[in-house]
C-alpha cells in the first residue's frame, strides 16, 4: 500500500527545477512519495531495491536534486516525513524500535553527526562566517527549543566582538526587527521541524530589505528555497517524540570556530575585554571562593 505522500512530489519538484529527469531518475521519485517512510530509512542499496534501479540511478538521483549523494537525499526525505506527524505520532513511530531511551538517545545523536559529517559543506560555513565577521548587525531567531543553538551563537559570538543578537518576542515585534535590516546587516534563521509562520514571515521581510538570510534547517521547503542566501541541513531526528538539535549545535560550534580563525586577535582582544569587566563586576567567583 502506497503511504501518505507528506508533500514530497511539491518538494521533489521544486528541487529538480527546470533539470530533466531520466527515467531511473523518475523511478526513485515516484518511490521517495509512495513510500516515504520507508525509504526515509533506506539505505543506498535498499532504495535502489524499492526503486527498480541499480544502486548508481539512486545516486544520481540525489545529485540531479542537488544532493552530495543518497544519505543527504535520505535525511531531508526522513525529516520531512516526521515534519508530517505529531509528537505523539512521532513517539509512537520510535517506540518499536526504542529499548533504552538513555541509549536511544545516544545512538540517535550519534547517527545525526554521523550524517552531518556527509553533509556539511566546509566552504559553505566559512561563507556564513564571513557574512557574520561583515555585517553591521546579525539577527539571529528560533522558536521554542529551537532558539537554544541561537542563544549559543549570539552570546558567543557578542563575546568575541560581532553584534549578534537573538531576538525572543514573535508579532509585531519580529516584524519590526526584520524590517530594521538592510543591505548591511545578517539573519539566521534555525528553522527546525515544526517553525511558526511568522519565522519565515520575517526572514521574508529581511530579504525583501537586503539583508543576507542564512537558514539552518532540516528540509529545504519552499519557504526555505525562497529566502535563503546561504542553506546549511541539518539531520534533527529525536530517539523519542522531540526532535534533536544536537547536529545544529554542531554546526553552531563550527561556524564559531571559523569565525574566530578569520580574525584571531580580534577575537582574544574582545574575550579578554569581556573577561575583564566580568571580573570587575564579579560575574564569577574568584579562584578559591567557589
Amino acid at each position: 500500500m502506497a503511504e501518505q505522500d507528506h508533500g514530497v512530489q511539491e518538494w521533489l519538484r521544486l528541487r529538480l527545477g527546470d533539470r530533466e529527469a531520466s527515467p531511473g531518475a523518475l523511478k526513485v521519485m515516484r518511490a521517495l512519495s509512495a513510500r516515504a517512510r520507508e525509504m526515509a530509512y533506506a539505505s543506498t542499496a535498499e532504495a535502489a531495491s524499492m526503486s527498480e534501479v541499480n544502486v548508481a540511478t539512486v545516486v544520481r538521483c540525489a545529485q540531479l536534486l542537488g544532493f552530495s549523494g543518497w544519505p543527504a537525499l535520505r535525511t531531508e526525505a526522513r525529516s520531512r516525513y516526521l515534519a508530517g506527524l505529531s509528537a505523539s505520532e512521532v513517539l509512537s513511530a520510535h517506540g518499536a524500535e526504542a529499548d533504552s531511551p538513555v541509549w536511544s538517545t545516544l545512538r540517535g545523536d550519534l547517527r545525526n553527526l554521523q550524517e552531518l559529517s556527509q553533509m556539511l559543506d566546509e566552504e559553505q560555513v566559512g561563507r556564513v562566517a564571513r557574512l557574520i565577521r561583515d555585517a553591521r548587525t546579525t539577527l539571529v531567531l528560533g522558536s521554542g527549543s529551537f532558539a537554544a543553538p541561537g542563544l549559543q551563537l549570539a552570546h558567543l559570538a557578542q563575546t568575541v566582538g560581532y553584534d549578534v543578537r537573538l531576538h525572543r518576542e514573535g508579532g509585531t515585534s519580529l516584524i519590526n526587527a526584520a524590517k530594521m535590516l538592510g543591505d548591511q546587516d545578517c539573519l539566521v534563521v534555525m528553522r527546525l521541524w515544526r517553525s511558526p509562520l511568522e519565522i519565515m514571515n520575517a526572514a521574508s521581510v529581511a530579504k525583501r530589505q537586503g539583508a543576507a538570510v542564512v537558514v539552518v534547517a532540516d528540509r529545504a521547503g519552499k519557504d526555505v528555497l525562497h529566502v535563503a542566501d546561504e542553506l546549511v541541513l541539518v539531520p534533527s531526528e529525536g530517539a523519542s517524540m522531540f526532535p534533536s538539535v544536537t547536529a545544529t549545535v554542531t554546526v553552531v560550534n563550527a561556524l564559531l570556530a571559523a569565525l574566530v580563525a578569520l580574525d584571531e586577535e580580534r577575537a582574544r582582544t574582545h574575550y579578554d575585554r569581556a573577561e575583564a569587566l566580568w571580573t570587575e563586576f564579579g560575574l564569577f567567583p574568584g579562584a578559591g571562593d567557589s
